[in-house]
């Protein structure tokens, strides 16, 4: 399906600052569709065609039922299968079905909306409200609707959206969060069971209708500037500016979303929209995953400080011991702590636990020279990418590999000549694949990897298998080899599953 940006291109010849407009509408008109209990489409006029309108883009409403379950979006109609949308564009008003009609054996009402930027109307949009099921009149329903009239006719008009908002929609309050509606000296003459809810919980018990609501809201706030702030959004919304979103904390502890809007039809002051949303629980989760995240990341922390001080002191013992066997094992277990306090501070700077492999490997690695035997003169070379990966494989992985370049480093090669390493990565959304390959003098005559006795392959073997849940194989490269690659040498194939871990 075709974004709104692109069937505008294909269809019309609006300017840049038509479309974002036009972008906006649809940012916004949630609201009108819930307000409404109605569906909006919205029509544009075909810049090649003989009257014709073609949909763009499509919005249902929360409150009410849809007049619209398939998609809409891409139709076509003639001026004559809906005339109100020509009408609209040429009178720049609101034109309304006089009965209604049925769709699909449904009774819907339609209704049209000029979308008006600067001085002319680039687009339609449809309100189109499903009347299957009767609604009982409410107060609630008719400040719904009436404020719904003031926004379309605001939109007609040219003023709402308003590009000065800067309201963040995926945050910001909805129609079913609370809404109050405020007359134009700012007094509460409606408020939604939801809305009145919002200030009950920041530590308001009485009825809001008939309250001034930006000085009480104001004597509600702990902070003194977040209740001036918010009271001020309030007032300017009643003056006609647009307002954004507020966040606030009541004296009692309660967080609320406020978002005021001016309600201007005609030019006229018709007071002010004020959406609540009470996020204390939500605030509550984000400060305690906030509080467990720096936890965690204090442990990585601390648990990386207390390897490197048991390397410290391996390396110390090492520096004692008279035994090159002795030296050399005591080495091995340095390098193998160090790669794990290596992934631990890696995990103690992330934020959601998860591990850089790349740049990991590119610190790990290094080390296996360090303990490589002096003789070997070894080219370390690494294509591809590890990508990043959870906590939960990150630490077995790296001592795998680890392990891996550090078996074919110091066992690969015959003491004085020159040779090379090299880590091939190939990964997909199943599959990590992982070929460490040397070009030394191959496996041994009858070599198996479940009978080998080297400590590090199997410490490999048993982190692929118990931790990573995957699979790993060695085999000699000769002659003919499918890879095309020079004879001799030795390669370690690792596969491990993703599906689950990234």
């Amino acid at each position: 399906m075709s974004t709104l940006a692109e069937l505008l291109a294909e269809n019309t010849g609006l300017p840049g600052e038509a479309v974002d407009h036009l972008q906006m509408v649809v940012a916004e008109w949630q609201l009108l569709a819930d307000l409404s209990f109605a569906d909006f489409l919205m029509w544009v006029p075909v810049e090649e065609g003989e009257g014709d309108f073609v949909c763009v883009a499509q919005v249902r409403p929360t409150t009410g039922p849809t007049a619209h379950p398939e998609d809409v979006v891409g139709t076509r109609f003639t001026n004559g299968e809906h005339p109100q949308l020509g009408r609209a564009m040429r009178e720049v008003r609101l034109c309304r079905e006089e009965d209604p009609h049925w769709y699909r054996d449904l009774p819907m009402r339609r209704e049209a909306v000029p979308v008006k930027f600067g001085e002319r109307v680039i687009a339609v949009l449809s309100r189109e409200t499903n009347l299957a099921s009767p609604r009982v009149p409410s107060p609630l329903e008719i400040a719904y609707l009436g404020s719904a009239a003031d926004l379309c006719q605001m939109m007609a008009d040219g003023t709402f959206p308003s590009p000065d908002g800067g309201t963040d929609v995926h945050t910001s309050p909805r129609v079913g969060d609370g809404l109050i509606r405020l007359d134009q000296s700012g007094t509460v003459v409606f408020a939604s069971p939801n809305g009145q809810s919002a200030y009950h919980r920041m530590g308001y018990e009485s009825d809001l209708i008939g309250t001034r609501l930006a000085p009480l809201t104001r004597s509600l706030i702990r902070d003194p500037f977040d209740a001036t702030e918010v009271s001020h959004r309030i007032l300017d919304a009643l003056d006609g500016k647009p307002g954004s979103r507020t966040e606030v904390e009541s004296r009692r502890g309660a967080v609320v979303l406020f978002r005021a809007l001016p309600l201007r039809p005609a030019g006229r002051p018709a007071g002010a929209l004020v959406l609540a949303r009470d996020v204390t629980e939500v605030k509550r989760r984000d400060r305690a995953l906030l509080s467990k995240d720096a936890t965690i990341r204090e442990i990585h922390h601390r648990v990386k400080n207390n390897l490197q001080t048991v390397a410290a002191l391996l390396r110390l013992q090492s520096r004692r011991t008279q035994s090159n066997e002795a030296r050399q094992a005591l080495s091995e277990s340095v390098r193998r702590v160090s790669s794990i306090a290596m992934v631990h501070e890696a995990l103690s700077m992330s934020v959601d636990e998860r591990v850089d492999l790349d740049k990991l490997l590119d610190n790990v690695l290094p080390m296996v020279g360090e303990v490589a035997t002096a003789e070997a003169h070894v080219k370390l070379t690494r294509s591809g990418s590890f990508g990043v990966v959870v906590a939960e494989i990150a630490t077995p992985l790296v001592m795998v590999v680890a392990e891996l370049v550090q078996n074919a480093v110091g066992h690969a090669f015959v003491p004085g000549r020159p040779g090379q390493v090299e880590i091939r990565v190939t990964r997909s959304a199943r599959w990590l694949d992982i070929i460490v390959r040397d070009d030394g003098k191959g496996l041994p005559a009858g070599f198996s990897l479940e009978r080998a006795d080297g400590l590090g392959l199997q410490i490999a073997r048993t982190l692929v298998e118990s931790e990573l849940r995957g699979s790993l194989s060695l085999r000699g490269v000769r002659d003919g080899d499918s890879s095309g690659r020079r004879s001799g040498g030795t390669e370690a194939a690792l596969r491990i599953p993703l599906s689950r871990r990234v």
